[in-house]
């Protein structure tokens, strides 16, 4: 089996079609920055600064990655609300009122970004997607709903990524448990470069300002 495949067998008990694998690829691929400036390579560049080994900095920076606003956390709230949103409407509700109930409850997770208010990964993963022809499932046309009546509330609630990738896992049949097993090498692969250059200039030289 490709790693992935294998990977998501193990948490899922389900076989994915190569199509299904090759999304799931992309969807790590876009979100694994070699950058040390993002909050969880931070953390593993400094575990390379600090002389220790590649595993525990893996480690601490995967554990930084449980983040409640922009980490694991989202991924796994924003599915919850895909599904449970699908729900409803089969049972023939309006999605605009079940939007409005959780709004009214609290906040959703997906939309918004501190930074930047529009999410670079979300057109490339998108036209993936639609090269796979798997863009056409009912939580990511749920998804891109509620971002169109979110955006009528403010400009700034635009869909990021937790959004985009937990519809399109929604699709692939992944329940809520499952989705915080998937996203948790999400990051991963740009973690060693960042303790790796760091590991190679002076110990304990990592943020000298």
């Amino acid at each position: 089996l490709d790693w992935m495949a294998l990977y998501v067998l193990g948490i899922t008990g389900r076989h994915h079609s190569a199509a299904q694998v090759k999304l799931m690829h992309a969807l790590w691929v876009c979100t694994s920055y070699p950058d040390a400036r993002i909050w969880n390579n931070r953390t593993a560049a400094l575990a390379g600064s600090a002389r220790s080994t590649p595993g525990l900095g893996i480690a601490a920076a995967l554990a930084m990655s449980e983040a409640t606003i922009y980490g694991g956390h989202p991924y796994v709230s924003s599915i919850d609300f895909f599904i449970r949103a699908r729900a409803h409407e089969v049972q023939g509700g309006a999605l605009r009122d079940f939007v409005e109930a959780e709004l009214a409850d609290g906040r959703i997770y997906g939309y918004g970004r501190p930074i930047a208010t529009i999410d670079e990964r979300l057109p490339w993963v998108l036209g993936i997607a639609s090269e796979l022809q798997l863009d056409g499932g009912p939580h990511l046309r749920i998804a891109l709903d509620v971002e169109r009546q979110l955006v009528a509330l403010s400009p700034k609630l635009r869909m990021n990524y937790a959004a985009l990738m937990s519809a399109l896992c929604a699709d692939l049949g992944f329940s809520a448990i499952e989705m915080h097993h998937f996203q948790v090498p999400v990051f991963m692969a740009g973690m060693s470069p960042c303790f790796i250059e760091a590991a190679d200039k002076a110990a304990n030289t990592v943020f000298p300002l």
